[in-house]
């Protein structure tokens, strides 16, 4: 039996963060080393057993790695502000890197492809099984209904900070590649206060929050008498931190490069 990846959790005070590290805790391929936290964090110096369960042991939140300590793997789900410092730790100790962090900025993302070169690394918007296969039929859908408009539709909590989702935003991404337009100039961000009537090329999005709502995705072909909807529905925030697991426990054992999900699911398709 291979022995347990060691990981670090940058942001772990959050909501993914804490969903990670409950699954990780009683994972028996992994192994938590660090769980970082903000300064302010009222959980910093404060035991993991104390929100995760007798599982997790002695180690305590903290807002740094233990120079002692040896993560195979750092994985990020913390904000737009605080992810340069996840990479530049994940640099300095020469570790994976798995990030689920949006909002990011094209620098940012510079960064990150930069990074690759020296160690693996592995952003995803969304690290649901199922969003990844909704990405793939989207692209494919795209593929044969060039002259389809296309509308992107996204739901989540009211306390979500980004909008459009990131998760919204790759899968216009990845449909605009498939129809080998620039992104950046056919996506409609926004149609209030302005003409409404759309170019054929364009992708819309549109955006709610609102309760609970842990993430909906909704993609839309529309053509001249029907239409096509592609529909993702998440109802529980383990989904996204069991993929981000599994990514985790992969890329510990890849060489340095620029991953996608996509390449961890690829054993499972026929």
């Amino acid at each position: 039996m291979n022995p347990s990846v060691s990981i670090a959790v940058y942001g772990a005070s959050g909501r993914m963060g804490q969903a990670i590290l409950r699954l990780a805790v009683r994972d028996p391929r992994t192994s938590v080393v660090a769980a970082i936290v903000k300064a302010d964090s009222g959980l910093r110096s404060q035991p993991l057993h104390g929100t995760l369960g007798a599982e997790a042991g002695d180690l305590e939140y903290s807002t740094s790695i233990d120079a002692a300590a040896a993560p195979a793997v750092l994985i990020d789900f913390s904000s737009a502000q605080a992810f340069d410092e996840a990479l530049a730790i994940a640099l300095a100790r020469k570790i994976a890197f798995v990030s689920g962090t949006t909002g990011l900025a094209p620098p940012q993302r510079a960064a990150m492809e930069n990074a690759a070169a020296t160690i693996p690394v592995l952003w995803s918007a969304n690290f649901s099984i199922g969003v990844a296969v909704l990405t793939r039929l989207a692209r494919d859908a795209a593929r044969v209904l060039r002259d389809w408009d296309c509308e992107i539709a996204e739901a989540h909590h009211r306390d979500k900070k980004d909008a459009p989702s990131g998760t919204a935003l790759a899968l216009g991404r990845a449909i605009a590649e498939a129809r080998g337009d620039d992104f950046d100039r056919v996506a409609q961000l926004e149609r209030a206060r302005q003409d409404a009537r759309r170019d054929n090329a364009t992708i819309g999005f549109a955006v709610t929050r609102g309760g609970d709502i842990v993430g909906e995705h909704t993609v839309m072909f529309a053509g001249d008498g029907e239409r096509i909807e592609l529909v993702h529905r998440a109802t529980d925030r383990e989904v996204f931190a069991r993929g981000a697991v599994e990514a985790a426990i992969w890329l510990a054992r890849r060489p340095a490069g620029m991953y996608a999900l996509a390449d961890v699911l690829e054993p499972r398709s026929p």
